[in-house]
């Protein structure tokens, strides 16, 4: 067994299973384990299952603690049982594993578990200093002058008694709140606090396998404000593709904020996820990575099209359709991305295609462009469109083709086709092959 004990700096007379800050950081912890719970001022986690799945026990620490720390931890602490965790956690100690564990126990404070200090000062006027001397005393005397709960508590510490946990459940809906230290007065400087609510985020996707594509940071004004700013607002990030990326994330949620003006100062914050899709994961490659911490092209263009506007920063997008001129449209980056459209052809198709086919001189029913062409492969008929009308020019986009790969001695291999079902069957140049 291995558990970990993350402790936040909430004093422990305050301490509550209930507080929005426990439960954000449960929910954050169940990306690496679903056995999670909450142990006063603290969030404890079993571990032991998910060591070899998150790469080793040095990776899986680093990334414990790295992101840990952005949610506010103060101590993390790992030890065979979640009660010796939050003792060691209290204490300062952050490794129970690499000595016997009644040593490292029996050396801590009294007040380092829970259960003995409602007797502190009785054990105190005894002579206890440590969780040693307390567990040397008679059993008998303790079980007699104490309450039951101090027997059950050291026993469980020191693994001698089972543990008895309620496990935090994922939430079907994610939506948290956050209140700010101090008030904001500027946008971009929400990013902060919005960090350790998409942190949270991050962690609930990852725990159902899923990615965002739309989320909403919504902030609340300070009571202290004009009737003309109102409530708060709120700004809503999409994105192309489902995504769980927390450095994408804020920096998208960044240049958002650049944009925005807050019409009073903000107090608090909170964040909810509007849609989300299920995310196919990728098998780690076994052989090196050329493009080893590069940016993917689609996160790059969603963040300019954030910075210069959405219709400025296009891509093309694949569509359902065998005629050449519609099988691609453009859209504006940040719109999500349709399905994969399921076409596909045996013939050959050309790198490069003019923008509208050019009519080809014919001589003794050959194609000429720069010398006589001469026919490669083909034909491919491409036939259909009675469905689609062009409202603007009044006519309806119906195509009948039969395309050829081509080869002209000046121009190289070309793509052409012939109209069919005309009156006088043309020849036109439509693309050209790298």
């Amino acid at each position: 067994m291995l558990w970990s004990a993350l402790r936040l700096p909430v004093p422990d007379d305050t301490a509550s299973p209930t507080d929005p800050a426990l439960q954000a950081l449960a929910i954050w912890a169940l990306q690496f384990t679903p056995r999670v719970a909450v142990a006063d001022e603290a969030v404890v986690m079993e571990l032991a299952a998910s060591v070899r799945l998150f790469g080793g026990w040095r990776a899986l620490r680093e990334r414990v603690v790295s992101e840990g720390s952005e949610l506010g931890v103060d101590r993390i602490a790992w030890a065979p049982n979640s009660l010796a965790a939050l003792a060691l956690a209290r204490a300062g100690v952050a490794d129970g594993c690499h000595q016997p564990l009644d040593v490292l126990l029996d050396a801590l404070p009294m007040e380092t578990l829970s259960a003995v200090r409602p007797h502190r000062l009785t054990l105190a006027h005894i002579g206890c200093r440590s969780l040693g001397d307390v567990r040397r005393l008679p059993r008998g005397g303790i079980g007699r002058r104490f309450d039951k709960q101090l027997l059950a508590a050291l026993d469980q510490a020191y693994g001698r008694a089972p543990e008895v946990h309620r496990w935090i459940a994922l939430p079907e809906r994610f939506a948290q709140r956050l209140e700010l230290m101090f008030r904001v007065d500027d946008a971009p400087a929400l990013l902060f606090g919005a960090r350790r609510l998409l942190l949270s985020l991050c962690g609930w996707l990852a725990a159902r396998h899923s990615g965002t594509t739309a989320f909403t940071l919504r902030w609340a004004h300070d009571a202290m404000r004009s009737k003309a700013a109102g409530e708060g607002g709120e700004i809503t990030i999409r994105t192309a593709e489902p995504t769980r990326d927390i450095e994408h994330l804020c920096r998208l949620l960044a240049e958002h904020l650049g944009h925005v003006q807050l019409l009073a100062p903000v107090g608090d914050l909170e964040l909810i996820a509007d849609t989300v899709m299920p995310l196919e994961e990728q098998s780690t490659s076994w052989l090196p990575d050329d493009n080893e911490g590069g940016e993917a092209l689609p996160l790059v263009l969603e963040r300019i099209a954030a910075r210069l506007g959405p219709q400025r920063v296009i891509r093309p997008v694949l569509c359902e359709d065998h005629r050449p001129e519609w099988m691609c449209r453009w859209q504006p980056a940040p719109e999500p991305l349709p399905r994969k459209p399921a076409i596909g052809s045996d013939f050959p198709q050309p790198g490069f295609i003019l923008s509208a086919p050019l009519r080809l001189l014919v001589r003794a029913n050959r194609p000429y462009y720069q010398g006589e062409l001469q026919l490669l492969t083909g034909p491919q008929r491409v036939e259909g469109g009675w469905w689609d009308r062009d409202e603007a020019a009044g006519q309806i986009r119906n195509v009948v083709r039969d395309y050829w790969v081509a080869q002209s001695a000046h121009a190289g291999v070309l793509w052409v086709f012939q109209t069919r079902l005309d009156e006088a069957p043309a020849w036109f140049l439509h693309g050209v092959y790298a």
